[in-house]
């Protein structure tokens, strides 16, 4: 008789276990479903990570393979600004070999891609380096707090008098945003 009930107890427990984890289940799924209605996700195919990284790392390293760490990253991060200014393209590549008419004259937002020299992808250990940064900007999300806001670069040794802010000098390329 005592084996009788705890039997029943038994299977009374695992009937009740059974009915509260499928409720709770139940709910959650339907949570996350309510979610994924109201903000349908973006898939990204490690393809195109690949693609994105390869066109960061060569900028990085037309534009910046002798600098430091922090110059890397610097052109990196006003590669990455641009793919979230409205008036740049959305994605990194296309920002990377964007080309304008200005004046009947075609200019590059980076001079390496106009001038055409060995678009390959190179094998040294700068550009190793350059691949290195590009994986901590875009997929760590590092950042230098003092280029939040910089969209444009040049290099020392040009004046190109650009009606920018300048805000902050890193290696041999000096910053610039936008005039408040």
């Amino acid at each position: 008789m005592a084996f009788s009930i705890r039997m029943i107890n038994s299977i009374f427990g695992i009937l009740l276990l059974a009915v509260v984890i499928n409720a709770v289940t139940a709910f959650k799924f339907g949570s996350v479903q309510e979610v994924a209605l109201e903000k349908p996700r973006s898939y990204v195919s490690a393809k195109n990570v690949d693609r994105t990284l390869d066109c960061l790392a060569m900028n990085i390293y037309k534009e910046a393979a002798q600098e430091s760490f922090e110059g890397k990253v610097a052109v990196a991060q006003v590669t990455l600004n641009r793919v979230d200014d409205p008036r740049f393209p959305k994605d990194v590549c296309a920002v990377v070999y964007q080309k304008n008419i200005i004046m009947e004259k075609v200019v590059c937002q980076f001079s390496w891609y106009c001038i055409g020299k060995n678009k390959n992808k190179p094998t040294d250990e700068a550009y190793k380096e350059s691949y290195a940064v590009a994986k901590k900007v875009l997929l760590e999300g590092f950042r230098l707090d003092s280029l939040h806001n910089a969209l444009y670069y040049h290099a020392v040794y040009v004046n190109p008098a650009w009606p920018y802010q300048k805000i902050n000098k890193i290696g041999n390329h000096i910053f610039y945003k936008d005039k408040a």
